[in-house]
Formats: structure tokens, C-alpha cells, sequence
């Protein structure tokens, strides 16, 4: 006859496990080299040039010292060499390539190695930390800049009451044009702040890209949610005064993006999933088609002129030197480097020489000619394509069609339409923080492309509540 036992066979309760100090000290670092990435002009502007090439320099030895021996202590099938970025890895190499006919071969090395830099800091973090802990990390350091900017704003506005030039240099005396400044002072007026990054643009898009991760982490329900509602208010008054006009059209597309996505996970068959489809080109080809038609009336809406503040003046000397060289193009630099005399006094704004092409596609087509916009759509296009399906695609390794959909997995496509469509009008998404989120998303979702899912994912890391087993 059975009896119950006062003796149960399962084990004691015991506390979850927690995260290790040496895992605590690696995702600070990633967090400390994803700061100096998203927000190098900040480094640049405090440090200067030299100071900023060090600084990346002992960032990305740091990483090398990490992650070379944890590479060499796995097993080889371990680490995922196939799921490499390839196409954006060959878009480097040919990069480096062009050294060989460049008009600027030195600053071609000196860009290149900075892009070597960015590429490893984005492998390094997507190979180290989970889907959650690398959205996370990616929190934290816009919490940093956000924090900063406000901070530096109200300094300047509140206690110095004068505007300060980079690396705190004495601002001479006379007229100096507003553009040349770091921080402007102009939090309590009408005038656009620059934050710590010293760029009204730059402030804008990270605010936008801290929006998308403080979403997507508050659906995911993490902890502390009420830190991130505040957070995403200061986002939103530092995006409010930074009035980037390329920065409410990159917000725009990602928000349609989000709902499309969102669409797509509420349908439950097929046909559905053609409907929305169909519906959402239908919308998509007439905001654009109307955007067209009205541009004048857009642009006026946003303050800009019908040149877009000097923008097609700039693409036409771009343009004119580059189809000199179209093939293979006039050689790698991004950014240009305005001392180099291939740049130096070439395009000047506000009596400042520029350093990028405004248009992602045309700057790769002056530097690196067909060739290279042939890779660099590649990238963008593959990146697209499995951040789409990562997004919408219920996720499943076995029989259950059931699970929840992790919100975290929409934010790669957000990131993706954003910076799509500020390539329009800048060329960041070729350039440091905008190529560090290209490859390191790319990594991760052809490495893990399920959340909490893998090798690489430890199962006690979740965005949602179910306890996923690993699978190989």
C-alpha cells in the first residue's frame, strides 16, 4: 500500500544562481566600449584627436586581451566562425584594398583601423552577452550619454553661462560661428542643444535609439521598469530640443515598422500575413509618394529649405569627383579626415570642412565606387532580411508553435528602418556607432537567432517567462 513520504525525493529550494564578478566586470567594459563608440565625438571633443586614438586604442586591446583567450579555450565548433559577417567583413577588406589606389592612402590606413575598432568592439559584444544582457549593456550607455548631455547642458546653461569650445579651449574674442562650439548653452531657449556629443543630430539619433531599447526592454518586463518611463522622458526633452528634422523621419519609420511587425505576430495564417503584407505597401508607397509630392511643405515644417540646408550642393561635388573613378572609386575614408589634402577646404560649411558625403550611398560610391555599394547593400540588405523574419517569426525548435514571442527580437528591425532611412541624408550608418550596430546585429542574430535559445544563450537569461531548453 502507497504512503505518502515526509521525506520528498526532489531537491531543496535554493536561491537562483547568480551572475559571477568577473561577468559583472565584462558586460561594465562592453558597456565602457559601447560609450566610446555611440558617442566618439564626445571623446573627441574632450580628449582631442590624440587623446581619442588612445583611448579607442586601449579599448580595443582591452577587448583583444578578453577575448582571445576565451577563443582559444573553446572548443573550435564552439565559437560560430561561419556565422560571421562576411559580406561587411569583405567590405573592410576591400576597404583596405583601396589603399593601393587611393589619392588619401594615409587617410585611408588611419580610417581603416579605426573601422577595425568599431568591427571588433561590435563581434566582441555580440559573442560575450546574451540577447538581453547585449540590449541591456546597449541601455546602459545610452543612459550614460543621455545622462551626460543633460548634465553638461545645464552646466554650461546654468553655472558657465557661455557656451565652450571642444577639449574646453578659451573662446577668443569676437563673432565665432555657433558651429564651431561644443555645447551652446541653449537648453532654456529656442536655440538646438548638442548634449555631450557636441552634434544636435547625433544627440537626436541616440536619443531615438535609446527609445527603442527602453520599449523593448519594458515590454520584455525587466526590472526596475519605472527607471526606464523616466529615462525615456528625458530621452524624449533631449529629442524635443536637439529638433533634427532627419531624426523625426528615422523615428517615423521605425514606429510603421514596429507596427507592421506587430501585425504580422497577430496574424495566425497565411492569407493573413498577405494582407498585411499587401496593406502595408499599399501605405508605404503612398506616405512616400505624398512625401514626395509635398517635399517643400515637409521641409518647410521641419525648418529646412528646399535644398536641405545645403545638401545638394554638397551631393553634386561629391557626385562630380566621384564618377571620375566609379568602379572601384577614389579610395577608403570614412570619415574624411579634413587635415588630409584631399579633403582639406574641398566642401566647407559653416567654415568648417565636411566629413562625410550626407548620403551613405553616395559616400560609398565616392570611395569605394560600385564595387563597394554593391557590398555595402549586400550588408544592409541580409541584415534587413533576417532582422525582419527574427522579428516576426514565432520562435520554434521543436513541435510547439505556442511560444511567446520575445520583445526583444523587434528591436533590430527598428534599428535597421531608422538608420535606413537616416542614410538618406547622413552617412552614420557607414560611420562608427552606425556600423558598430550593422555588424554587431548581424553576428548575433545569424549566431543565435532565438532569444534565450542555443549554445550562446544561457537559459537562465530569458526575455520571457518560459524556461527554454538549450538546444545544439
Amino acid at each position: 500500500m502507497a504512503q505518502l513520504s515526509k521525506h520528498p525525493a526532489s531537491p531543496a529550494p535554493t536561491a537562483p544562481e547568480r551572475e559571477s564578478t568577473g561577468h559583472l566586470m565584462l558586460r561594465g567594459y562592453i558597456v565602457l566600449t559601447l560609450f566610446a563608440t555611440l558617442a566618439h565625438t564626445a571623446v573627441f571633443n574632450l580628449l582631442g584627436s590624440t587623446g581619442a586614438v588612445i583611448a579607442m586604442t586601449l579599448l580595443t586591446a582591452g577587448i583583444l586581451a578578453i577575448w582571445i583567450p576565451a577563443i582559444a579555450h573553446q572548443r573550435p565548433a564552439r565559437f560560430p566562425w561561419r556565422r560571421l559577417p562576411w559580406v561587411a567583413l569583405a567590405y573592410g577588406a576591400f576597404a583596405l584594398l583601396s589603399v593601393f589606389w587611393s589619392q588619401w592612402p594615409s587617410a585611408t590606413l588611419i580610417t581603416w583601423a579605426l573601422w577595425v575598432a568599431v568591427t571588433v568592439n561590435a563581434l566582441f559584444a555580440a559573442t560575450m552577452l546574451t540577447w538581453q544582457e547585449l540590449v541591456r549593456a546597449l541601455s546602459s550607455a545610452l543612459k550614460w550619454i543621455l545622462g551626460l548631455s543633460l548634465a553638461i547642458e545645464l552646466w554650461v546653461a546654468l553655472v558657465l553661462q557661455h557656451p565652450i569650445l571642444p577639449n574646453f579651449a578659451d573662446v577668443p574674442e569676437g563673432k565665432i560661428d555657433p558651429h564651431i562650439y561644443w555645447v551652446r548653452g541653449n537648453f532654456f531657449n529656442d536655440g538646438r542643444i548638442q548634449g555631450i556629443v557636441g552634434n544636435a543630430h547625433t544627440l537626436s539619433m541616440m536619443c531615438l535609439l535609446a527609445l527603442m531599447v527602453f520599449g523593448v526592454l519594458f515590454a520584455a518586463r525587466v526590472r526596475r521598469r519605472g527607471a526606464l518611463i523616466g529615462w525615456s522622458v528625458v530621452a524624449l526633452i533631449l529629442l524635443y530640443k536637439a529638433a533634427s528634422a532627419t531624426s523625426v523621419l528615422c523615428g517615423v519609420a521605425a514606429g510603421v515598422v514596429l507596427v507592421i511587425a506587430l501585425l504580422m505576430r497577430s496574424a495566425n495564417r497565411p492569407a493573413q500575413r498577405t494582407a498585411v503584407y499587401s496593406g502595408s505597401a499599399l501605405v508605404v508607397v503612398a506616405g512616400v509618394a505624398g512625401g514626395f509630392i509635398l517635399r517643400d511643405q515637409v521641409l518647410a515644417a521641419f525648418g529646412k529649405d528646399s535644398d536641405m540646408t545645403g545638401r545638394f550642393e554638397i551631393w553634386a561635388k561629391v557626385w562630380e569627383r566621384a564618377v571620375a573613378h566609379p568602379i572601384i572609386g577614389n579610395g577608403y575614408s570614412s570619415p574624411w579626415v579634413p587635415w588630409d589634402p584631399g579633403f582639406a577646404g574641398w566642401i566647407v560649411d559653416h567654415k568648417l570642412t565636411v566629413f562625410h558625403a550626407h548620403n551613405m550611398w553616395l559616400d560609398v560610391f565616392f570611395q569605394l565606387g560600385i564595387v563597394g555599394v554593391l557590398l555595402m547593400a549586400t550588408a544592409w540588405a541580409a541584415l534587413a532580411w533576417r532582422a525582419w523574419f527574427f522579428a516576426v517569426d514565432r520562435p520554434r525548435w521543436d513541435l510547439d508553435a505556442k511560444r511567446p514571442y520575445s520583445p526583444l527580437s523587434l528591436l533590430p528591425t527598428m534599428v535597421v528602418a531608422a538608420l535606413l532611412v537616416e542614410g538618406l541624408a547622413e552617412s552614420a550608418p557607414i560611420l562608427l556607432w552606425g556600423w558598430m550596430l550593422l555588424v554587431m546585429f548581424s553576428f548575433k542574430i545569424k549566431s543565435v537567432p532565438l532569444v534565450g535559445v542555443g549554445l550562446d544563450e544561457r537559459s537562465s537569461v530569458l526575455a520571457h517567462g518560459e524556461q527554454a531548453r538549450q538546444v545544439p
